[in-house]
């Protein structure tokens, strides 16, 4: 599995901490940056890992600012993304099986980096429900035509 994540200044180290988690578990990572903690826009981190994940350069976004909000906002905007922002464990399988959610934002400033270790698993473990849930997906992605 190959995942590109970023942050901006409030995510930044919670993101450093993240890629050594998932580099632990054998996930190969692209790093988007920022390079330190210096204040920085979110959406010039949103953009390039969500593009990453809609030009299939990575299976998955990980994108990770003070609240999570602001990066699946911008992350949303790039096609073929379906950007969630998760803050417990539960919603992060929800996102997958229901939405096929295929960037997470996480909130660096609000959820312990051990809860987001839980979230990045439950994210990854979980497979997207087909089913029922495929037509609700399609009609997602429709609304970008």
């Amino acid at each position: 599995m190959r995942v590109s994540i970023g942050s901006d200044h409030a995510g930044f180290e919670q993101k450093q901490a993240l890629v050594d988690y998932l580099k632990g578990k054998g996930v190969e990572v692209v790093d988007r940056g920022p390079a330190n903690d210096d204040r920085v826009d979110y959406p010039d981190y949103a953009a390039p890992v969500a593009r990453d994940v809609a030009d299939g350069a990575a299976d998955f976004g990980v994108l990770v600012c003070g609240t999570g909000i602001g990066m699946a906002m911008a992350a949303d905007k790039v096609p073929g993304v379906r950007a969630a922002n998760i803050i417990n464990p539960e919603f992060a399988a929800l996102c997958r099986e229901h939405n096929d959610a295929n960037v997470i934002t996480l909130s660096g400033r609000f959820v312990p980096l051990e809860e987001n270790e839980r979230i990045l698993d439950a994210f990854f473990a979980t497979p997207f429900g087909e089913g029922r849930h495929a037509g609700r997906v399609e009609k997602i992605m429709a609304l970008e035509e």
